[in-house]
Protein backbone atom coordinates (compact mmCIF):
# COMPACT_ATOMS: atom_id res chain seq x y z
CA UNK A 1 0.00 0.00 0.00
CA UNK A 2 2.79 2.44 0.92
CA UNK A 3 4.61 1.65 -2.34
CA UNK A 4 1.46 2.38 -4.36
CA UNK A 5 0.99 5.59 -2.39
CA UNK A 6 4.49 6.77 -3.33
CA UNK A 7 4.00 5.76 -6.95
CA UNK A 8 0.76 7.73 -7.03
CA UNK A 9 2.43 10.85 -5.60
CA UNK A 10 5.50 10.42 -7.85
CA UNK A 11 4.25 8.63 -11.02
CA UNK A 12 6.81 7.32 -13.51
CA UNK A 13 4.88 8.80 -16.45
CA UNK A 14 2.28 11.54 -16.86
CA UNK A 15 0.36 12.20 -20.05
CA UNK A 16 0.38 15.83 -21.15
CA UNK A 17 -3.41 15.93 -21.39
CA UNK A 18 -3.65 14.95 -17.73
CA UNK A 19 -1.72 17.97 -16.44
CA UNK A 20 -3.90 20.58 -18.09
CA UNK A 21 -5.23 23.05 -15.53
CA UNK A 22 -8.98 22.49 -15.20
CA UNK A 23 -11.59 23.22 -12.55
CA UNK A 24 -10.98 19.77 -11.02
CA UNK A 25 -7.18 19.96 -11.16
CA UNK A 26 -5.68 17.86 -8.37
CA UNK A 27 -8.31 18.66 -5.72
CA UNK A 28 -7.53 15.41 -3.91
CA UNK A 29 -3.79 16.05 -4.00
CA UNK A 30 -4.28 19.63 -2.79
CA UNK A 31 -6.47 18.36 0.07
CA UNK A 32 -3.75 15.91 1.09
CA UNK A 33 -1.17 18.72 0.94
CA UNK A 34 -3.35 20.78 3.29
CA UNK A 35 -3.55 17.75 5.59
CA UNK A 36 0.25 17.50 5.67
CA UNK A 37 0.44 21.22 6.56
CA UNK A 38 -2.00 20.52 9.38
CA UNK A 39 0.17 17.70 10.68
CA UNK A 40 3.39 19.75 10.59
CA UNK A 41 1.89 22.89 12.14
CA UNK A 42 -0.01 20.79 14.69
CA UNK A 43 3.19 19.07 15.81
CA UNK A 44 4.77 22.49 16.38
CA UNK A 45 1.76 23.63 18.41
CA UNK A 46 2.08 20.57 20.65
CA UNK A 47 5.28 22.01 22.14
CA UNK A 48 3.31 24.82 23.81
CA UNK A 49 -0.32 23.78 24.15
CA UNK A 50 -1.40 22.56 27.61
CA UNK A 51 -4.55 20.38 27.51
CA UNK A 52 -6.09 21.39 30.83
CA UNK A 53 -8.96 23.87 31.35
CA UNK A 54 -6.90 26.25 33.49
CA UNK A 55 -3.91 26.43 31.13
CA UNK A 56 -5.28 25.91 27.62
CA UNK A 57 -6.24 29.50 26.82
CA UNK A 58 -3.15 30.87 28.61
CA UNK A 59 -0.91 28.61 26.53
CA UNK A 60 -2.51 29.96 23.34
CA UNK A 61 -1.95 33.55 24.49
CA UNK A 62 1.65 32.74 25.38
CA UNK A 63 2.20 31.09 21.99
CA UNK A 64 0.88 34.10 20.09
CA UNK A 65 2.53 36.81 22.19
CA UNK A 66 5.85 35.38 23.38
CA UNK A 67 6.93 32.61 20.98
CA UNK A 68 8.75 33.74 17.80
CA UNK A 69 6.56 32.75 14.88
CA UNK A 70 3.90 31.38 17.20
CA UNK A 71 1.08 33.50 15.79
CA UNK A 72 2.12 32.50 12.26
CA UNK A 73 2.11 28.77 13.08
CA UNK A 74 -1.30 28.95 14.72
CA UNK A 75 -2.72 30.99 11.83
CA UNK A 76 -1.22 28.52 9.35
CA UNK A 77 -2.86 25.65 11.23
CA UNK A 78 -6.24 27.38 11.22
CA UNK A 79 -6.10 28.38 7.54
CA UNK A 80 -4.87 24.93 6.52
CA UNK A 81 -7.84 23.40 8.32
CA UNK A 82 -10.24 25.63 6.37
CA UNK A 83 -8.46 24.78 3.11
CA UNK A 84 -8.55 21.05 3.90
CA UNK A 85 -12.31 21.08 4.45
CA UNK A 86 -13.04 23.21 1.38
CA UNK A 87 -10.82 21.13 -0.90
CA UNK A 88 -12.14 17.79 0.29
CA UNK A 89 -15.74 19.02 -0.10
CA UNK A 90 -14.98 20.20 -3.64
CA UNK A 91 -13.23 16.91 -4.43
CA UNK A 92 -16.26 14.96 -3.19
CA UNK A 93 -18.59 17.20 -5.22
CA UNK A 94 -16.49 16.61 -8.33
CA UNK A 95 -16.70 12.84 -7.80
CA UNK A 96 -20.49 13.04 -7.50
CA UNK A 97 -20.99 15.31 -10.51
CA UNK A 98 -18.71 13.30 -12.79
CA UNK A 99 -20.03 9.91 -11.68
CA UNK A 100 -16.59 8.78 -10.53
CA UNK A 101 -18.22 6.76 -7.74
CA UNK A 102 -19.51 4.15 -10.19
CA UNK A 103 -18.15 0.66 -10.72
CA UNK A 104 -15.35 -0.31 -10.21
CA UNK A 105 -14.72 2.59 -7.81
CA UNK A 106 -17.54 2.06 -5.30
CA UNK A 107 -15.16 1.06 -2.50
CA UNK A 108 -12.94 4.08 -3.07
CA UNK A 109 -16.02 6.31 -2.99
CA UNK A 110 -16.89 4.90 0.45
CA UNK A 111 -13.31 5.43 1.65
CA UNK A 112 -13.35 9.01 0.38
CA UNK A 113 -16.67 9.71 2.09
CA UNK A 114 -15.32 8.36 5.38
CA UNK A 115 -12.29 10.66 4.98
CA UNK A 116 -14.69 13.59 4.49
CA UNK A 117 -16.64 12.72 7.65
CA UNK A 118 -13.39 12.26 9.58
CA UNK A 119 -12.16 15.66 8.41
CA UNK A 120 -15.35 17.34 9.67
CA UNK A 121 -15.07 15.53 13.01
CA UNK A 122 -11.38 16.46 13.25
CA UNK A 123 -12.26 20.13 12.77
CA UNK A 124 -14.97 19.87 15.42
CA UNK A 125 -12.69 18.32 18.03
CA UNK A 126 -10.07 20.99 17.41
CA UNK A 127 -12.60 23.78 17.85
CA UNK A 128 -12.75 23.35 21.64
CA UNK A 129 -9.02 23.27 22.28
CA UNK A 130 -8.34 27.04 22.55
CA UNK A 131 -10.92 27.12 25.38
CA UNK A 132 -12.09 30.67 24.71
CA UNK A 133 -15.75 31.70 24.88
CA UNK A 134 -16.36 31.08 21.17
CA UNK A 135 -14.89 27.58 21.40
CA UNK A 136 -16.81 26.74 24.58
CA UNK A 137 -20.24 27.84 23.39
CA UNK A 138 -19.75 26.52 19.86
CA UNK A 139 -18.86 23.07 21.21
CA UNK A 140 -21.69 23.21 23.74
CA UNK A 141 -24.19 23.96 20.97
CA UNK A 142 -22.77 21.13 18.87
CA UNK A 143 -23.13 18.67 21.74
CA UNK A 144 -26.75 19.68 22.26
CA UNK A 145 -27.45 19.11 18.56
CA UNK A 146 -25.71 15.72 18.59
CA UNK A 147 -27.78 14.58 21.57
CA UNK A 148 -30.98 14.96 19.49
CA UNK A 149 -29.77 12.51 16.81
CA UNK A 150 -30.20 8.71 16.98
CA UNK A 151 -27.61 7.34 19.45
CA UNK A 152 -26.70 10.98 20.02
CA UNK A 153 -26.97 10.79 23.79
CA UNK A 154 -24.51 7.87 23.85
CA UNK A 155 -22.06 9.80 21.64
CA UNK A 156 -22.44 12.90 23.77
CA UNK A 157 -21.76 10.96 26.97
CA UNK A 158 -18.62 9.47 25.44
CA UNK A 159 -17.24 12.80 24.19
CA UNK A 160 -18.36 14.84 27.19
CA UNK A 161 -18.48 12.57 30.26
CA UNK A 162 -18.40 15.56 32.63
CA UNK A 163 -19.25 18.91 30.99
CA UNK A 164 -17.90 20.80 27.98
CA UNK A 165 -14.53 22.30 28.86
CA UNK A 166 -13.94 20.27 32.03
CA UNK A 167 -10.75 18.15 32.31
CA UNK A 168 -12.00 14.79 31.04
CA UNK A 169 -13.96 16.15 28.06
CA UNK A 170 -11.08 18.43 27.04
CA UNK A 171 -8.66 15.51 27.27
CA UNK A 172 -10.88 13.35 25.06
CA UNK A 173 -11.21 16.06 22.44
CA UNK A 174 -7.44 16.60 22.58
CA UNK A 175 -6.65 12.89 22.18
CA UNK A 176 -9.05 12.51 19.28
CA UNK A 177 -7.74 15.66 17.60
CA UNK A 178 -4.00 15.03 17.80
CA UNK A 179 -3.81 11.25 17.52
CA UNK A 180 -6.77 9.04 16.70
CA UNK A 181 -8.49 10.98 13.92
CA UNK A 182 -5.27 12.13 12.12
CA UNK A 183 -3.96 8.56 12.12
CA UNK A 184 -7.28 7.34 10.72
CA UNK A 185 -7.24 10.02 7.99
CA UNK A 186 -3.63 9.18 7.08
CA UNK A 187 -4.37 5.45 6.84
CA UNK A 188 -7.52 6.02 4.81
CA UNK A 189 -5.63 8.39 2.50
CA UNK A 190 -2.98 5.73 1.83
CA UNK A 191 -5.78 3.24 1.17
CA UNK A 192 -7.53 5.76 -1.09
CA UNK A 193 -4.41 6.28 -3.23
CA UNK A 194 -3.81 2.53 -3.30
CA UNK A 195 -7.31 1.94 -4.64
CA UNK A 196 -6.78 4.58 -7.33
CA UNK A 197 -3.77 2.66 -8.60
CA UNK A 198 -5.59 -0.62 -8.15
CA UNK A 199 -8.32 0.60 -10.53
CA UNK A 200 -5.80 1.36 -13.26
CA UNK A 201 -8.46 1.39 -15.94
CA UNK A 202 -9.47 4.81 -14.69
CA UNK A 203 -5.95 6.16 -15.18
CA UNK A 204 -4.42 4.04 -17.96
CA UNK A 205 -1.05 5.80 -17.87
CA UNK A 206 -0.38 4.35 -14.40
Amino acid sequence: MFKDFLEHIFPRLILQENIRITYTFCLGGLAFTAFMLLVISGLLLLFYYQPCPEKAFESILFLESSVPGGRFVRSLHRLASHAFLVLIFLHTLRVVLTGAYRKPRELNWVIGFVILCSAVFEAYTGYLLPMDQLAFWGTHTGMELISTAPFGEMIRNFLVPDKVGLPLSLLRFYTLHIALIPLAIAFLSFLHFYRIRHDKGVLPYL
